[in-house]
């Protein structure tokens, strides 16, 4: 018993330490060659921001992707070209998800100023052009944050999208910035005891999972009630259609 409370002390330590000495950094993706030439040829980027741990590429995120592939459909129709930059948060190891949870403990203090910085400089280096940072779940958390450290002079061309924000996250107030909530969404409106018994039978199908050979990952299993937000609701679709035309359609 004693060499068991000793492992499990040392291991706690040791993990604290690991913990306390990753630096808090993402990858630098933003400026990808591939999409560099495409941005100079569109009237709209939108900085894509993942929920979970932020390291989803865009294809995977049948939660969020088909509602920013509906928004470059409705600007193609209205005339315009948009360029969709996937912002990844977290590299997708086991270091990078350490950094990335301690940025979320941080309420992303440091990732949210550098977004901020990259989105001044390509507002400086293309005026004219039109910037939508859009995220979902904790990545819409991050937009808050982000949003709120863009160059007060550059928002005239800066626009906020967040679905799903978790509830202790804030809204920018700005008529460019939409903050989108389900009403039964549990993680938006905080109900903690709803979610406490979510986390428990996510975490025991998990286990099973695991148990019966089955390699999935914990994500797979965490079913947040009223967390899905579809173009075709009511309160996702139409608000923000409503958003495009006020500030986009021409």
């Amino acid at each position: 018993m004693e060499r068991l409370r000793r492992f499990i002390l040392i291991s706690i330590i040791a993990l604290g330490i690991v913990f306390l000495l990753i630096p808090q950094s993402a990858p630098d993706n933003f400026f990808a060659q591939e999409v560099l030439g495409e941005i100079k040829n569109s009237d709209v980027i939108i900085i894509f921001n993942a929920g979970g741990w932020g390291d989803a590429q865009f294809e995977e995120c049948q939660d969020f992707a088909p509602i920013i592939k509906r928004i470059q459909k409705t600007l193609s129709n209205w005339g315009q070209k948009s360029t969709i930059i996937p912002y990844t948060r977290a590299e997708d190891n086991f270091f990078g998800k350490i950094s990335a949870f301690k940025e979320f403990l941080s309420s992303f203090d440091k990732s949210s100023e550098y977004l901020a910085e990259k989105i001044d400089d390509l507002a400086r280096s293309m005026p004219g052009k039109k910037i939508i940072v859009a995220g979902l779940s904790n990545g819409a958390t991050f937009v808050d944050k982000t949003y709120d450290k863009i160059s007060q002079d550059l928002k005239n061309s800066v626009y906020g999208l967040a679905l799903g924000a978790p509830f202790w996250s804030e809204a920018p107030s700005s008529e460019k910035f939409l903050s989108l909530n389900n009403p039964d969404d549990y993680l938006a409106r905080g109900d903690v005891g709803s979610l406490l018994k979510n986390l428990v039978r996510s975490s025991a199908e998990w286990v099973f999972s695991k148990a019966t050979g089955y390699n999935s990952k914990f994500s797979k299993h965490l079913h947040l009630s009223g967390h899905d937000y579809l173009w075709s609701s009511s309160e996702v679709g139409p608000q923000i259609m409503t958003f495009l035309e006020k500030n986009f359609k021409q």
